[in-house]
């Protein structure tokens, strides 16, 4: 499991992917756009509709993850102007897997 990084303030507002993974560190599964993992479906929601507190609060992070760090991690790569969007959905997917249990398995 990756660890959740601190985000300062400051890219909380304006975005960081200093810990979105490399391309090629991320799964296939989370990069193929014709089989989306729940995962992937659950980040596009965010990234283009916005993700309601009901939704984050009925998250379940995996043991000794820090819920609200992992949360502000995400939101710093999605509000990211770089990378790709492609590369951006595909990590943040990836590390909700690491961090959060699935509620679909």
């Amino acid at each position: 499991m990756r660890k959740v990084p601190d985000i300062d303030a400051v890219s909380s507002v304006f975005g960081d992917v200093s810990h979105l993974p490399k391309w090629e560190h991320i799964p296939d599964k989370f990069k193929d756009r014709n089989e989306l993992t729940y995962w992937n479906r659950f980040i596009c929601g965010w990234f283009f509709k916005g993700v309601s507190n009901k939704e984050l609060e009925s998250l379940t992070p995996k043991p000794g993850v820090d819920k609200t760090k992992a949360l502000k991690a995400v939101a710093a790569i999605l509000q990211s102007w770089d990378p790709k969007h492609e590369h951006k959905e595909a990590g943040a997917a990836f590390l909700m897997s690491e961090w959060f249990e699935n509620p679909k398995e």
